[in-house]
This record gives structure tokens, C-alpha cells and sequence, in this order.
């Protein structure tokens, strides 16, 4: 993420702040797989608390169920719901606590998730309520149902072979039209960092998966090739359909090149 793009995402939001007397202001960063959420995130905490703003990071990451939880969901509604990632394996009730949280005096304990190991981790992320700023970043922050004739047709040949019959979409869209939506429109301001095709998420998710490793322990379950591509195949419908979508309703659009660079910087109200 170019230094740019942070400073345009930085004034504004503290242009937000300054307009909108509610707080937390509750900020959406959506963004495929490998597009630098965390990263903007990240740059952005330090900079928006150096003007004044107490500011908090909610990873949908850290919000998945636990493997245990995603082991039942396979065994009552479909095996796809095993592998993290698609609206309904996330704890949207957990979601909606640590935004409450985060509003109020005390000290939130956010969860933390440990990709490596595949389960949540055993400690949490002390933080000291009420914030100003929530950043609540995550691949589908934000996102809408597809309409019900869209899930028809298969998009690649894991639905083609393992959702044959629509189930497990249908359940993922249901997901987005019920409990996820009433977690979403607790968002203020949406911010999408579009990839400028699902084409390249691959290379992306692999680059990440190769950070992983270098920090990772011995022995963690990191995946391969073939593995990632499995593992991207359950996040390209809702992929596409963001790309395709969000852009005509989020308040920022950041367009990214293949090698993350800022190609454009879109609002509604004056696409450039």
C-alpha cells in the first residue's frame, strides 16, 4: 500500500470524525486475500491516534468459529463449512460483543485467531474502551447477498463437485442476508481495496502463505499449491461479486494493480 494511499485514507477518515458526532465511528476495510487490509490497517492505527483519535483494529480474521464449532456446521450442513472463510463460519454474535465493547468504558479482550494452527488462539488483545475509530477490516466486510438465480450456475469446479446441488452457497448467501447483514449495517464508512481481478488473489494468497511459514513453527499445517488453490476456490464467488458490486456504494474505492499499487481512488459522488 503506497504511503499515498494511506494518506488519503487517513484525512478521510479523520474528516469523518470530525463531521460525525457518533462514536466509535465504525469503519469497513474490505479487501480479497493478500490486498493489504491488515497492512493499511496497521499504518493507519499510529497515524489517526497520533491526531487524537483513540483507535481500535477488528480483524474478521480473528472472528472465525472455532474448528471444533466448523467441524459441526460440516457434519449438520455441509462439508465445505469445515474450511474457514465464507460468511457462516465466522461468531457474528462475538463480532457484535467486541463492537459493543469497544464502545464503552473497559477493556475489551479481542480474540485472536492462529491461521497456522487453524483455531483460535488461546490468548486475546487487550483494548481500552471507548474508541473513537473502529477499524473493522476483512475479505467480505461489508458484503451483500448475491440474488438467488446468481447461485445457479457453479463459478469453478469445486462447486461444480463438491456443492453440486447449491447447498452449501445457499447457506453462505442466507448467511449474508441474515445475521451478517445486521452485523454490516453497523458500518459507517466502507472502504474496498479492489483487486483488479480474482485472477491474481492466487498469487497473493501464496505470497501471504509464504510469510506465514517464515514465522510460523515447526510442524504448523502451512498449506501447498494445491492447497491454496482448494482454499481460494471456497472465497471466489463472493470475491467476484464484491469486485463487482462495491464499488458502486462503498465510500472509497482504492484500485490496485497486480503488485498492490494504487492505480485509482474512486467515491461515489466523483469517480476519477
Amino acid at each position: 500500500m503506497s504511503p499515498d494511499a494511506r494518506s488519503i485514507v487517513e484525512a478521510d477518515l479523520a474528516a469523518a470524525l470530525a463531521a460525525s458526532p457518533k462514536r466509535p465511528l465504525v469503519v469497513g476495510l474490505c479487501g480479497s486475500q493478500g490486498s493489504g487490509k491488515s497492512t493499511l490497517a496497521a499504518a493507519l492505527q499510529p497515524r489517526l491516534e497520533a491526531q487524537g483519535f483513540r483507535t481500535a483494529i477488528l480483524s474478521l480474521d480473528d472472528l472465525y468459529l472455532t474448528a471444533t464449532d466448523r467441524a459441526t456446521l460440516a457434519e449438520t450442513v455441509h462439508p465445505l463449512l469445515r474450511t474457514r472463510g465464507v460468511p457462516g463460519t465466522h461468531d457474528v454474535a462475538l463480532a457484535h460483543r467486541m463492537l459493543d465493547a469497544l464502545s464503552r468504558p473497559g477493556t475489551a479482550q479481542l480474540p485472536r485467531f492462529d491461521k497456522a494452527a487453524d483455531d483460535r488462539a488461546a490468548g486475546s488483545l487487550p483494548v481500552e474502551g471507548p474508541v473513537d475509530l473502529i477499524l473493522f477490516e476483512g475479505w467480505c466486510v461489508g458484503a451483500q447477498p448475491e440474488a438467488p438465480d446468481a447461485l445457479a450456475t457453479p463459478v469453478n469446479a469445486l462447486e461444480r463437485t463438491e456443492d453440486p446441488d447449491g447447498r452449501w452457497r445457499r447457506f453462505v448467501n442466507m448467511a449474508l442476508a441474515g445475521t451478517y447483514r445486521t452485523l454490516f449495517d453497523r458500518i459507517d464508512r466502507l472502504i474496498l481495496l479492489a483487486a483488479p481481478s480474482f485472477d491474481i488473489v492466487h498469487r497473493w494468497r501464496t505470497q501471504q502463505e509464504d510469510e506465514l511459514r517464515k514465522h510460523s513453527p515447526a510442524g504448523a499445517a502451512l498449506m501447498d499449491a494445491a492447497a491454496i488453490a482448494r482454499f481460494i476456490a471456497h472465497y471466489e464467488r463472493l470475491t467476484r461479486h464484491i469486485l463487482a458490486e462495491m464499488p458502486g456504494r462503498a465510500d472509497l474505492t482504492i484500485r490496485l494493480n497486480d503488485d498492490r499499487g494504487v492505480i485509482a481512488v474512486e467515491r461515489p459522488e466523483s469517480p476519477q
